[in-house]
């Protein structure tokens, strides 16, 4: 992305152990980063479920559940709602399916903290691998 490695990286540790909406918070911490044009980059899955992946298998489609789960959270994304999916837990039964461990999902709500009034959300990254693995980019700002 930044061949020029003039980009200022810091590393976060995940405390898997806290609630989502704390994860959330430190990314509000962070907003003030990018008045001085700090990257927040998170990395992770929307939709995590190794164990109902297709190994092997050819799977053109998501299972649904996934698809419901991904989104209901682009439309809250969209809507402008991003404090609403730091509770992501509340978004139906397909969420204990799309997220079984957070450790995966959370990088999003630092990300999400970050983001400010005014800011665009596009997903330039889009589709599902195996049927229960995310690939989707959210770009905010």
């Amino acid at each position: 992305m930044y061949p020029n490695a003039d980009i200022p990286v810091v590393q976060l540790s995940i405390d898997e152990t806290r609630p989502a909406s704390y994860h959330f918070a430190v990314g509000q911490k962070l907003a003030a980063l990018r008045n001085d044009n700090v990257l927040v980059l998170g990395s992770g899955n929307l939709v995590h479920n190794l164990e109902a992946y297709a190994w092997g298998r050819h799977m053109p489609e998501a299972y649904e559940w996934a698809t419901r789960f991904e989104d209901s959270v682009k439309a809250l994304l969209l809507s402008e709602k991003t404090d609403l999916v730091d509770r992501y837990e509340n978004l139906g039964a397909e969420a204990a399916l799309c997220v079984p461990t957070p450790e995966h999902f959370l990088p999003l709500l630092y990300v999400l903290g970050v983001c400010q009034p005014d800011d665009s959300i596009s997903f330039p990254i889009e589709g599902v691998d195996g049927g229960s693995i995310s690939m989707l980019a959210v770009r905010i700002g």
